[in-house]
């Protein structure tokens, strides 16, 4: 059990993309699953598919070519510049990957109006997930922005998130 972070950590440096796509993957299908046994239900795991589907195919992706261009537009640690990097992800980036889960899940949903669930429930959960984020400068983003753990950034951010905040529902 011990080996195993040595282990994501190699596999971090040699392979970044895949191992981030993988990694947030597995924790965003985790918390979906984990959310259904919290409000008491049996686990719908077609749902949870559906889930890992949009988050491996678009969310994930997303994520990790998002955050290397911040990277490169704003580089540092500087206050100033991890607070705009914060802000430009809540502004920029967390529209984009709400709308794109709400509509990725409607298609596999195989819906009739794939942008309904997105018109009802896209402010709820911004203003509840990443509004905060803006208004307090959000520690859970603050701190990994901060050090440099660019290699599994996309996954740490998802997990910082999971512990703060509501998620998609």
């Amino acid at each position: 059990m011990a080996g195993w972070w040595p282990a994501l950590s190699r596999a971090a440096r040699r392979h970044p993309w895949p191992t981030n796509v993988l990694l947030y993957a597995a924790l965003f299908s985790s918390g979906d699953a984990l959310q259904q046994r919290l409000r008491g239900a049996q686990n719908d795991w077609r749902q949870t598919r559906r889930v890992a589907t949009v988050v491996v195919t678009f969310h994930a992706n997303f994520n990790y070519v998002w955050l290397s261009l911040l990277e490169r537009a704003l580089p540092g640690r500087a206050p100033r510049i991890v607070l705009a990097k914060v802000l430009c992800d809540q502004v920029v980036a967390a529209p984009i990957a709400v709308s794109a889960f709400y509509a990725g899940m409607s298609i596999l949903q195989g819906k009739d109006d794939i942008f309904l669930d997105l018109k009802q429930k896209f402010w709820n959960t911004y203003m509840c997930s990443h509004a905060p984020d803006l208004a307090s400068g959000s520690p859970s983003k603050l701190v990994p922005v901060s050090y440099d753990v660019t290699q599994l950034l996309s996954p740490f951010l998802l997990l910082a998130d999971c512990c703060t905040g509501p998620s998609y529902s």
